[in-house]
């Protein structure tokens, strides 16, 4: 089969670079790698900065130079700069793909938060996939139901849990995981007894203070690693907690991040809000550290009893009688889960199966006298834990 022209959409909120900001954007670059390696004509959308090893990279439309008008500036109605920057920055891209400005593309694939890439998918002449990272939002399912049924982009999110939010307004969403470069992040045989890690940015959904209280309730030394995004609540929250059994880290690139979690016997999961999917903790395991999280989001799809231990939200001695126990588990164990359940070849093949299906889809793909296909139906791919 010839390969395939792909246009990759990132989020316009910030670059899409090591070390890097969150989940969605290791997942984008990982996706653009490993379809690069495929033989296939990536080009990734994502702000001034961004870079992905290999792969063609084109800048959002840069509004940083933007000077709205007095009267513009007036208006009681307008949005907050930051949201009209990533506005401008995603109407230039749009109208660019509807133009072909960039050449023509078999298939545009959307990751960003953003409305408008969903909302302008007719008007791009290619087939069009969103994978949704985060739950609705009303920009989101506004840009879903303004479209007529047979106009409607195709969609995935990456876990059963996330599905779920979106039944309402996307009952055909389908399921395609999240994956690992699995030469990326190396499997060490042992970690560190008594060493902890956590990793994320220091926000208060993400929950880093009660990673301390766990850790110490369980006699652990703990490791956080990750940018503070959130000052006050680190000055109100983490600051306070900090001790010599508590190093923390900051912001650390993909193979620093892959020798502390080597490092460590477990690593701690604190999401304190529905989490999509939790990539941190796929890495954790594919580097062999098991894994002792809070029962919530997609947590309960990710672990398994051979690769960790759930624990009730929010409840600290619960997670540190998790942490004691997960620590005792097979490596291997956690490794050859990531290797069946959640490997980036994977979640490539799974992506590429669905661009060859809705590329086949369209109408200017049908024989003369056919009848127009209707949205396609989108495969569940089945989830992880049964």
């Amino acid at each position: 089969m010839r390969p395939l022209r792909i246009a990759l959409v990132g989020t316009a909120r910030y670059p899409l670079c090591e070390p890097f900001v969150g989940g969605l954007a290791a997942h984008v670059v990982g996706l653009a790698r490993g379809l690069t390696a495929r033989g296939h004509a990536v080009t990734l959308f994502a702000p001034h900065g961004s870079a992905a090893e290999g792969v063609h990279v084109e800048a959002f439309c840069d509004a940083s130079g933007l000077d709205f008008s007095a009267a513009a500036r007036g208006d009681l109605s307008m949005l907050a700069e930051p949201f009209m920057r990533e506005h401008h920055a995603m109407l230039g891209l749009v109208l660019g793909l509807a133009d072909e400005r960039w050449g023509r593309f078999d298939v545009v694939h959307n990751h960003s938060l953003h409305y408008l890439p969903i909302a302008h998918a007719p008007a791009v002449g290619a087939a069009h996939l969103t994978t949704l990272h985060a739950p609705p939002t009303p920009w989101q399912e506004s840009a879903f139901a303004c479209l007529p049924e047979r106009q409607r982009p195709a969609a995935v999110t990456v876990s059963a849990t996330n599905r779920a939010t979106w039944r309402r307004s996307l009952p055909a969403c389908g399921v395609v995981p999240n994956g690992v470069d699995l030469g990326r992040w190396r499997f060490s045989a042992e970690g560190t007894s008594g060493l902890a890690v956590w990793a994320g940015r220091i926000v208060p959904e993400k929950g880093p203070h009660l990673a301390i209280d766990a850790a110490r309730a369980a006699g652990m030394r703990l490791r956080l690693v990750g940018p503070v995004h959130a000052h006050a609540y680190y000055d109100a929250e983490v600051a306070p907690r900090l001790g010599p059994d508590v190093e923390v880290l900051g912001h650390a690139s993909h193979a620093e991040l892959t020798g502390h979690y080597g490092a460590a016997s477990v690593a701690l999961s604190t999401a304190r809000w529905e989490e999509p999917y939790g990539l941190t903790l796929v890495e954790a395991l594919a580097c062999g550290t098991p894994v002792a999280a809070f029962r919530r989001g997609a947590a309960p799809e990710l672990l398994t009893p051979s690769t960790g231990r759930l624990a009730a939200p929010d409840d600290v001695a619960d997670l540190a009688r998790a942490a004691t126990e997960a620590a005792a588990l097979d490596r291997r164990a956690c490794r050859d889960w990531v290797e069946a359940h959640a490997s980036e070849r994977a979640m490539v093949d799974r992506y590429l199966a669905l661009y060859r299906q809705l590329v086949g889809a369209r109408p200017d793909a049908a024989p003369a006298g056919d009848a127009l296909p209707g949205p396609v139906c989108l495969e569940v791919a089945p989830a992880a834990r049964a």
